[in-house]
């Protein structure tokens, strides 16, 4: 009994021992591997018809241009893909087909490797402001692979053929 009693001791002294340098650096690695870095704050580049054309980037959809932005829009939402300009570099993100359809088959949401993006648009206030486009009050949010808000603006969605 005599001899247990020891064992039971040296083992739980030898559990609340100070952790060697060793095992703190590797503590440390682990917390730094597993934090999340702070979001970038996403500055987005207007796309112009140097890029529309360039790319093909025609067909029916919906454009947003945040409010003070002018007529410049920096993000589009297509049927199948949408796009935003970053550092004069379109990111092209695929259409996410199970989310809500939004006027002129685009999309409420677009998922890629490194970002996605979500329209939110109000329909009920939309105006017409031309043959086959509508405009309508909007909000754009584009989150970063760690699904952290790196873009929101409100504007309009301005959707058309």
């Amino acid at each position: 009994m005599r001899r247990s009693i020891l064992i039971v001791t040296v083992a739980l002294a030898s559990c609340s021992a100070e952790p060697t340098d060793e095992e703190r650096a590797a503590a440390v690695a682990e917390v730094e591997a597993n934090q999340t870095p702070a979001p970038e704050q996403l500055e987005l580049d207007a796309i112009r018809y140097r890029e529309i054309e360039q790319h093909d980037l025609y067909g029916p959809g919906c454009s947003f241009a945040p409010e003070g932005g002018g007529l410049s829009a920096v993000a589009l939402a297509m049927a199948e893909t949408g796009y935003f300009l970053r550092g004069g570099e379109l990111v092209t993100l695929a259409a996410d087909k199970g989310s809500v359809e939004l006027p002129y088959l685009a999309r409420r949401e677009y998922d890629g490797t490194s970002y996605s993006m979500t329209i939110d648009l109000d329909e009920a206030e939309g105006e017409q402001a031309g043959e086959e486009v509508s405009d309508f009050p909007a909000t754009l949010t584009i989150r970063d692979a760690n699904d952290q808000v790196v873009y929101r603006k409100s504007g309009i969605a301005q959707c058309g053929a």
